[in-house]
């Protein structure tokens, strides 16, 4: 079983309680573990993956070990794994997210379930996506978390773009300094991952798992990975957002030094020295609360999205309405007609 370990991605055995796990209750809403609280991801190829009451079993030539369901945020599933309906079932349930990486971990493909049955941050997102000035405010406030000391409230978003870039340029050449990686630019083929340099995979490997888990907390919070603010036009625009808050400190740096090792599988090491860096700087934590931040701009309703679990119906003017009430007024022949 090839799985990448460390201290940040234990993986659990619990204790055999239930003969089956067929029968396992899914569990409620408000016993669902929170997502910053959850594994950042954990990563397995060539195995089969299926349940055991509400834990999913990875197994292989080696063996088999248990993976509570509830304590995932994103199960990273690479070549040569096959995943049965009851292991997707009890990975729904808790509200996982998973990412089919293709060669190399340079294709995703994912599914997600929100940890919320509450809409009330998409309907903001789609709100603040839609207006202009709303959109702008957005994009500025997440262009000032990467310029703290600044004041970009009155930049376009093409001098934002060339000023971000120009960040980035730095952070390259100086962990390039740091860590004696040469660094020309970034170049790379997702239909083949070889033909890149070292420095080039890693950076490949190291995003992916930033994007893994910046879908995941989208998702958990019951937003949409493809209403984007900076980014537009794809499926995870909003995803890429997310991401790029974290790269200079997460993602780049760790891509860097992993090279600097030249660890005989870039890739493996990679996600091993990721999972150690979203731990370290708390970044389920810190996404989980940027997003809320970020989609409450000028909205004082903060309540947590967990706890809102009903079904309203819209209305122009009062905007929603109670749900599963009679409206209007009816004669006993109507009432007799309908009740028939």
């Amino acid at each position: 079983m090839n799985e990448d370990s460390s201290s940040s991605g234990t993986v659990f055995r619990p204790r055999q309680t239930r003969k089956s796990g067929m029968g396992a209750k899914p569990p409620e809403l408000g016993e669902l573990v929170r997502f910053e609280d959850r594994i950042s991801f954990v990563y397995f190829e060539h195995c089969v993956i299926n349940r055991k009451d509400n834990a999913i079993t990875v197994t292989d030539r080696e063996g088999t070990i248990y993976v509570p369901a509830a304590s995932l945020s994103v199960l990273m599933l690479g070549p040569g794994t096959n995943v049965t309906h009851q292991a997707m079932t009890v990975i729904g349930d808790n509200g996982a997210t998973v990412i089919w990486v293709g060669e190399r971990g340079v294709r995703t493909y994912a599914f997600g379930k929100p940890l919320t049955h509450s809409s009330r941050l998409l309907q903001q997102q789609a709100r603040l996506v839609s207006n202009t000035r709303s959109r702008l405010a957005v994009a500025r406030a997440m262009y000032q978390m990467r310029f703290p000391g600044e004041d970009v409230s009155e930049l376009t978003m093409q001098q934002l773009r060339g000023h971000e870039g120009a960040r980035v340029r730095k952070v390259y050449r100086a962990l390039s300094r740091e860590t004696g990686v040469a660094w020309d630019k970034r170049t790379y083929d997702p239909n083949d991952y070889d033909a890149g340099n070292e420095i080039n995979k890693a950076l490949s490997a190291a995003h992916t798992c930033l994007y893994a888990v910046a879908h995941a907390a989208i998702v958990s919070l019951g937003c949409s990975p493809g209403l984007g603010f900076v980014h537009v036009g794809h499926e995870r625009s909003f995803v890429y957002d997310v991401a790029d808050l974290y790269k200079a400190e997460s993602s780049i740096p760790v891509a860097f030094h992993v090279a600097a090792d030249e660890p005989e599988d870039i890739g493996s090491a990679v996600r091993r020295a990721m999972r150690d860096a979203m731990y370290d700087l708390s970044i389920l934590e810190r996404m989980t609360k940027d997003i809320r931040g970020l989609l409450n701009l000028g909205n004082e309703d903060s309540r947590d999205e967990r706890e809102d679990d009903h079904v309203g119906l819209w209305d122009e003017k009062v905007k929603e309405v109670a749900a599963g009430k009679a409206y209007g007024i009816v004669d006993d022949e109507d009432e007799d007609e309908w009740g028939k």
